[in-house]
């Protein structure tokens, strides 16, 4: 059976959606990187559907080698009680990613933490900088390949008082 939403989604956006599916109860829809930002805005802007609230957004390394990266964008519609989950594939040769920071305030934060974590590029964020490492910190500790001991001197540690 197909998804009203997802339907009306391939409708208005064609190719923009990929692809679609349930699973436990939630559904997630993947979103082509180019058009995220003006899916996201009918998402919350269309009275029927009412997104109004960006509960999470979230990196993830799969360590694929054709598709190792996801941005994850957790949405909810407080009006009508659902949930939806948008994801993006990230190429590893170009990791950016358009801003959704001015259709939803909470996707500041969430970004900048997205960016710092995983090296994932918001375009046109409003103020894209390191929110956890230190800005002269050229890892990223959440990707796969980062080693679970850290890397010994990348990180200026307090030295212990005698």
């Amino acid at each position: 059976m197909a998804d009203p939403l997802f339907e009306m989604l391939q409708a208005k956006f064609g190719g923009s959606v990929e692809s679609g599916g349930e699973f436990r109860g939630e559904q997630t829809i993947l979103i082509g990187k180019a058009h995220i930002r003006e899916v996201c805005r009918f998402l919350r802007d269309d009275p029927a559907l009412h997104f109004d609230s960006m509960r999470d957004l979230c990196g993830a390394d799969y360590y694929r080698p054709d598709d190792r990266f996801e941005v994850i964008y957790n949405l909810y519609s407080i009006p009508n009680k659902r949930r939806l989950r948008l994801k993006v594939k990230v190429d590893e040769a170009d990791l950016h990613v358009a801003s959704v920071a001015g259709i939803w305030l909470t996707a500041d934060w969430l970004e900048r933490e997205t960016y710092d974590m995983y090296g994932i590029v918001f375009d046109d964020h409003p103020d894209l900088r390191r929110i956890f490492m230190p800005e002269e910190f050229e890892y990223y500790p959440l990707r796969k390949d980062f080693p679970l001991m850290g890397i010994p001197g990348s990180l200026p540690l307090p030295h212990k008082q005698t």
